[in-house]
């Protein structure tokens, strides 16, 4: 099965890169038009696999068209540039909304407080089975690279984690060294962060980040794509651990 899938996955990536898929990629995808050749070739190949290996369905009336599929893929396939993958092994399914939606869940706050109950949604990560979104702010996210949000890194950031580790950012440890890093700058700037979200202070990451260290690796992950240069002045431990995790740098795209 292994060597089928391979086999199936090395003609899918030899494919020719539809004209009017990089068309809609170089015209909403901003990150893509910093990308070097090389990596835009590679994401490209990631593109085709992922689409042809992944069901998008649309929810509350949302048509899904190439469109959403594209953009939606290149974004989640930044995320795998340079590094062995699987294509998300948990995933099987997109599900795209037309705008934020309601979902009842439980919200552990920095402060230690539950709010249960309907929330509105940007977007939700499954640990088997789907990715929820709300396709305006994917294109809001996509054009955008500069504003440190991006559903789709956040998403599936989500599903690097849960697919590889405990769902608790064990997806960036490798192994016994980079564990040792990784909890080192996990225990710095996640409390950090932690502690500026429950006496209100400044902080230069997302404060959702605070809510536990899974929700604190997905905002990091989205402004090292977003705000690299800020990212690596602030936190540079933290920059430098998830340049090892990723395999990219963004701040010299």
């Amino acid at each position: 099965m292994f060597w089928f899938k391979k086999w199936r996955r090395s003609r899918i990536a030899a494919r020719q890169f539809p004209p009017q898929w990089l068309r809609i990629i170089e015209n909403n995808v901003s990150l893509y038009n910093r990308l070097p050749p090389e990596d835009k070739a590679e994401l490209q190949r990631h593109i085709l696999i992922f689409i042809a290996e992944k069901r998008f369905e649309g929810c509350g009336g949302l048509r899904i068209t190439d469109e959403i599929k594209v953009i939606i893929a290149a974004q989640a396939c930044i995320l795998l540039l340079h590094r062995q993958t699987d294509y998300y092994p948990g995933l099987s399914s997109i599900l795209v909304y037309p705008h934020a939606f309601i979902a009842r869940r439980s919200q552990h706050l920095a402060s230690g407080v539950i709010i249960e109950g309907p929330q509105v949604l940007l977007g939700e990560s499954h640990r088997r089975g789907s990715v929820v979104l709300s396709w305006d702010d994917v294109r809001l996210g996509a054009a955008d690279v500069y504003d440190g949000q991006n559903v789709v890194f956040h998403e599936f950031a989500h599903q690097l984690d849960s697919s590889q580790g405990r769902g608790d950012s064990s997806a960036v440890l490798k192994n016994t060294s980079s564990y040792i890093a990784w909890a080192r700058v996990l225990q710095k700037d996640y409390q950090r962060l932690k502690t500026a979200a429950e006496v209100g202070g400044p902080a230069f990451l997302n404060k959702y980040g605070a809510t536990d260290p899974a929700e604190f690796f997905a905002v990091a992950t989205e402004f090292f794509f977003e705000k690299p240069d800020q990212l690596k002045q602030i936190h540079l431990d933290l920059y430098n651990e998830l340049k090892r995790f990723y395999q990219q740098d963004p701040a010299v795209f």
